[in-house]
């Protein structure tokens, strides 16, 4: 009979993983060089003193049946609705999910952080949530790893090249006005009609599937 552990150790090491913990496992695909990163739900001592840790996986975009998209991060995941059960000896490594507002303050991000905006159901490829904020005119949620300007006057944020620049050209910008509100003289400005209401719009469905 399995009995709960509080922590275990990773082999060779001593650094201690708790439930709760995310870790860097061996890759499940054979091929790919990159570790399987997951969370610990629990950890269980069998009767024959094998250490097994139940874990929920977490995928990466181009895992998922839409595929990686231009928004998705380096060092995003989706947090599947699969569980699995491994021995510890499975284990490599920890690291830390963020939130995507807490990765995108990290002064410096090392190889052991990650983030997560979505959960994702492996099965039907449904994300949660299914609204996100867009922004720019191709209206598509941000990726913290792309260089954006902020128009001083709406607020709104672009991709240089989706205005017409380089990325070169935007940094060396002191401020930046987009087209719409340059348009207008002295009117109040005024947001995209996408973002008019709440800044929340539903994903395109070939985003979630």
């Amino acid at each position: 009979m399995a009995s709960v552990c509080s922590y275990t150790t990773i082999i060779g090491t001593n650094k201690v993983v708790r439930a709760g913990d995310c870790v860097l496992m061996h890759p499940y695909d054979p091929t790919s060089n990159l570790p399987r990163v997951a969370h610990v739900e629990k950890i269980v001592q069998d009767d024959k003193y094998n250490v097994i840790v139940c874990v929920r996986l977490y995928y990466r975009p181009q895992e998922s049946i839409g595929g990686r998209r231009r928004f998705h991060g380096a060092k995003e995941l989706f947090l599947s609705d699969r569980f699995d059960f491994k021995s510890v000896d499975s284990i490599e490594g920890k690291c830390v999910v963020h939130t995507l507002r807490k990765y995108m303050k990290l002064e410096n991000v090392s190889a052991e952080d990650y983030y997560c905006r979505f959960q994702y159901q492996a099965a039907t490829g449904a994300f949660t949530p299914d609204r996100v904020a867009v922004y720019c005119n191709c209206e598509m949620p941000k990726n913290p790893d792309e260089f954006m300007l902020r128009c001083k006057e709406c607020k709104d944020w672009y991709h240089p090249d989706c205005v017409g620049m380089t990325i070169e050209d935007a940094r060396n910008l002191d401020q930046y006005v987009c087209s719409e509100c340059s348009t207008v003289d002295d009117s109040p400005a005024t947001l995209p009609e996408s973002q008019a209401s709440d800044g929340m719009v539903r994903p395109p469905a070939s985003d979630t599937k």
